[in-house]
């Protein structure tokens, strides 16, 4: 036997030798575990964070690995692209309006998955349904939703204090709002600012009225009640006794004037970061109370979705579980009523502490969308013969819901 060939045995024999030393369930997971690819859009920092949440899941997984791979920039048309190619990712982020995709089966209904499972993620119950709706579509369930930001209020409590003004509470009315708003406007500051952020469904809805209806028949902007609520808005918006003009707006920025101490109030997402604004006081309330005693606010949602043409329909659910577990333990708020508590949110994001019990009381009143097939189109709609014109005075509130009601529900489902 030739040495080369006699050093090839010896190796042989050693790997031979070892190999029982090596678990077995190692073994295996290099051997039969299957590649999931996940994508969304954070960017540097927030992706290294969620890349932390993908290597503790692989570390523990047996039967799957994750690659993930961050899409920052362009990313909806990035997804669409490779859907429309069949490349995309097995798992994938959406926001609500996005959620519309499930209506063109390009995402997976995991209703029967989740009929069979337990965990926590995975309860439907356990949601608070003004968010569940953006999952639960033509029925079917399309995902599972990995955070609820609630609107609340943040308010410059030294700006209150220089002015004489009390500070917002979850009794005030949109009548106190609106008189606190006057009141704390002068020639340093405005005691407001709209810039079509929040929503005007929020008002909407507070005022009892709503956008689309639960059935998805019908657009009813042109009730009293929705009226009333646009009317609130239109009120508001723009106006310089009590709030900043469009023109200030567009020099200066609305978030960026309440962080420059020239707002008194800005409605933001629970999770914001203007509460630890450096060299401000902030406080932070829930929005004023409904016409119901309530206090209805919009919320900003997102759920992770698994694409309808993966290879692994079973190990993409379980990975979403995980996933849908791990981030609502990592970004706030959590759409899980069983998970809303100060110290689940804490843990989630410390930073929050001093203000987790006024955003936990904005949270049960939070709700999201509700999804319809040809959401865009809806949106467009709803901007451009509605919402546009409404602040900017074109035409009375009444005129303009009336005729865009007609073209709204030209895009609704038709049973």
């Amino acid at each position: 036997m030739t040495t080369k060939y006699l050093r090839s045995a010896v190796l042989v024999v050693l790997v031979v030798a070892l190999l029982p030393l090596v678990p077995a369930g190692t073994r295996a997971l290099a051997q039969d575990k299957v590649t999931l690819r996940v994508t969304n859009w954070a960017g540097v920092d927030e992706a290294a964070e969620f890349q932390a949440i993908v290597d503790d899941i692989n570390a523990n997984a047996t039967d799957f690995e994750l690659v993930y791979e961050p899409k920052p920039d362009d990313y909806y048309v990035q997804l669409q692209t490779q859907l429309a190619g069949n490349t995309a990712p097995d798992l994938f982020w959406l926001d609500q309006n996005h959620m519309a995709w499930a209506y063109q089966d390009v995402l997976l209904d995991i209703n029967s998955y989740l009929e069979a499972d337990d965990r926590g993620a995975a309860d439907p119950g356990d949601y608070y349904p003004g968010v569940w709706q953006i999952v639960a579509l033509n029925d079917g369930v399309y995902g599972l939703p990995w955070i609820a930001q609630p609107v609340v209020i943040y308010y410059n409590k030294d700006i209150f204090d220089e002015m004489g003004v009390d500070y917002p509470t979850a009794e005030w009315t949109w009548d106190q709002f609106q008189q606190a708003a006057i009141d704390l406007t002068n020639d340093a500051h405005y005691g407001f600012v709209l810039n079509s952020w929040p929503p005007i469904h929020m008002f909407i809805w507070s005022m009892g009225g709503e956008i689309v209806s639960e059935d998805l028949q019908t657009s009813p902007v042109d009730t009293p009640e929705a009226i009333a609520g646009a009317q609130l808005y239109a009120d508001m918006i723009y106006n310089p006794e009590c709030c900043a003009t469009e023109e200030v707006i567009a020099e200066e920025g609305s978030a960026e004037m309440f962080k420059a101490g020239r707002v008194a109030m800005f409605m933001g997402g629970a999770a914001d970061d203007l509460d630890r604004v450096e060299g401000l006081n902030v406080g932070v309330s829930p929005v004023p109370q409904d016409v119901n005693g309530g206090n209805t606010t919009f919320a900003w949602t997102a759920a992770t979705a698994i694409n309808a043409d993966t290879e692994n329909p079973d190990l993409a659910y379980e990975a979403l579980v995980q996933l849908t577990e791990a981030i609502q333990s990592w970004k706030i708020v959590s759409p899980r009523i069983s998970q809303t508590t100060i110290e689940h949110l804490v843990a989630s994001e410390p930073r929050k502490e001093a203000n987790a019990e006024a955003i936990l009381a904005a949270v049960p009143d939070m709700r999201a969308l509700r999804i319809i097939p040809r959401q865009d189109e809806w949106d467009t709609i709803f901007w451009e013969d509605f919402q546009d014109p409404l602040f900017h005075g074109e035409d009375s509130v009444e005129n303009l819901a009336a005729d865009a009601r007609i073209l709204l529900e030209d895009v609704l489902p038709t049973e």
